[in-house]
């Protein structure tokens, strides 16, 4: 058989791998958004059919035969065409090392983890939430010990979101960021300025739909290939012919339900802009999750709270909520889109706060991970940790460790990539106003159109052909660091709080 025989054949084993899975993904998006509440448990059966299904295509042995050939010919293949076999390699291997049973197992125990996450969170219950806990993270280990990491199941499960990533590498970029961070939100925080947030009362959901629809679309997300809707937790889900985006609505916190669309756009925007002649290999889908955070978290701080971006959106956000703004002044309305202020839910937390909060959650996965704390002691554990990072105790575990949905499917090693996403967005950020100075000027004009064809040439056309370290370094020139998100932070926020 032929190199090009071979290869191609190769291309329509991926593809059904990849729509199967796309499947799975709009069985799930529905599960959080449809869903009647008494019909979690066919869902749950459902799930596990589907990842049956994806388990048997991902596991064909003729996939197996033909990446070995291909390997072999190495010589023969394009640079792409090796991204493409390296990256199916490692997916292959990852899955014929899963048994069957243990992958229906795990689907099943999803869904049910989703569910009775939901329950506890609503009852603030942690102990009927515990035996779901300690099996995802049992089911974790297990996992990693399939795939040969058994002595390092915490840095298989950050592999699994952020490719070359490990702990250790973590550690020391959140070390260095937690020792200047820390000071910088105290200097904030105790400024005598404060935001009047309390002023934005009253924001119909209608009226709040209809406007973040416009900025959503305005920043370039196409709704032709995709849509927002409501659910318990924000999220994006889909890829480029498909994507699904939820948020969700309070009338006295109408930045929330802005802001959290525009994060979710990000994500939109970058699978949006990945090739899609090549979503069912490498060179379609992204680089890993830090990657992904860094184009939500740009698209959501440095573009939109910057005072460029709302030169342009405050007359019509005025526009859609004139009695509601009309006693806010501009300068009021800025402050309250920049407001600092510790809180216990990671979702509404500011930008500067936020990473405090990704930090708490890095350095508790790595005990749970490691056996130093166990499952029934994680609330004390968490309120401690808050207390010391953010100066606050949460009156309930709905306010504290039952607020995040993403252990009850077993995603562990996921918080530490929204805080690299922040680092990776600042370093990108200052890159490209080193390339269009005037970059900001172009916000205040409406028009997005340069930042996001520059992202997608550079970051979301490039696929997983580099890791997010190597990523940023090619783009950038620089290895990973902190600093130039801590530079963004002096620069947005102390001449508004500190002046």
């Amino acid at each position: 058989m032929s190199t090009d025989t071979a290869y191609n054949e190769l291309l329509t084993h991926l593809k059904r791998v990849h729509y199967l899975g796309s499947v799975a993904s709009l069985v799930g998006w529905d599960e959080q958004v449809n869903l009647p509440p008494d019909s979690a448990d066919q869902r749950a059966e459902q799930n596990a059919v589907l990842a049956e299904l994806s388990h048997e295509a991902a596991t064909n042995s003729r996939i197996g035969t033909l990446l070995t050939e291909l390997e072999q010919a190495a010589i023969n293949l394009s640079t792409d065409q090796q991204v493409v076999v390296r990256e199916a390699r490692k997916e292959y291997d990852r899955a014929t090392k899963l048994p069957a049973d243990y992958v229906r197992e795990k689907a099943i125990q999803g869904s049910v983890g989703y569910h009775a996450w939901a329950k506890a969170r609503a009852a603030s219950d942690f102990a009927s939430y515990i035996p779901v806990l300690e099996k995802n993270i049992k089911l974790a280990k297990q996992e990693a010990g399939y795939l040969g990491w058994g002595d390092r199941a915490y840095d298989y499960m950050i592999d699994k979101h952020d490719p070359g990533m490990t702990a250790a590498v973590i550690t020391k970029l959140f070390s260095e960021l937690k020792t200047e961070l820390v000071p910088l939100v105290r200097q904030i925080t105790s400024s005598k300025v404060k935001p009047r947030s309390d002023k934005l009362t009253g924001f119909p959901v209608d009226g709040q739909f209809k406007f973040l629809r416009e900025v959503t679309e305005k920043l370039g997300f196409n709704y032709r290939r995709g849509r927002i809707d409501v659910s318990l937790h924000p999220f994006c889900s889909g890829n480029g012919a498909d994507i699904r985006m939820t948020t969700r609505f309070r009338e006295d916190e109408p930045l929330g339900a802005l802001f959290g669309s525009i994060h979710e756009t990000g994500h939109g925007l970058y699978e949006q802009g990945l090739p899609l002649a090549h979503h069912a290999t490498a060179l379609g889908q992204a680089a890993g999750m830090g990657v992904h955070e860094s184009q939500s978290r740009m698209w959501e701080n440095q573009v939109g709270r910057s005072r460029a971006f709302w030169a342009f959106f405050e007359p019509r956000f005025r526009e859609e909520f004139p009695a509601q703004t009309s006693d806010v002044t501009s300068d009021e309305l800025y402050l309250a889109v920049n407001k600092v202020s510790p809180t216990l839910i990671r979702v509404e937390a500011d930008e500067i706060t936020y990473n405090l909060h990704i930090i708490l959650r890095f350095e508790i996965e790595q005990k749970l991970f490691a056996g130093t704390l166990a499952v029934k002691d994680l609330p004390q554990a968490w309120n401690q940790s808050a207390e010391e990072l953010l100066g606050l105790t949460p009156p309930d575990d709905r306010m504290g460790v039952l607020q995040d949905v993403h252990w009850s499917d077993g995603a562990f090693g996921y918080f530490p990539s929204y805080c690299l996403g922040n680092m990776i967005a600042a370093q990108l950020w200052y890159h490209a106003l080193e390339l269009r100075p005037d970059l900001t000027a172009d916000f205040a004009r409406g028009d997005f159109s340069w930042l996001l064809k520059w992202l997608q040439t550079n970051v979301h056309a490039q696929g997983k052909r580099h890791d997010a370290l190597a990523l940023t370094k090619r783009i950038t020139g620089q290895e990973l660091s902190p600093q130039p998100l801590l530079r963004y932070l002096r620069e947005r926020y102390l001449p508004l709080y500190c002046a």
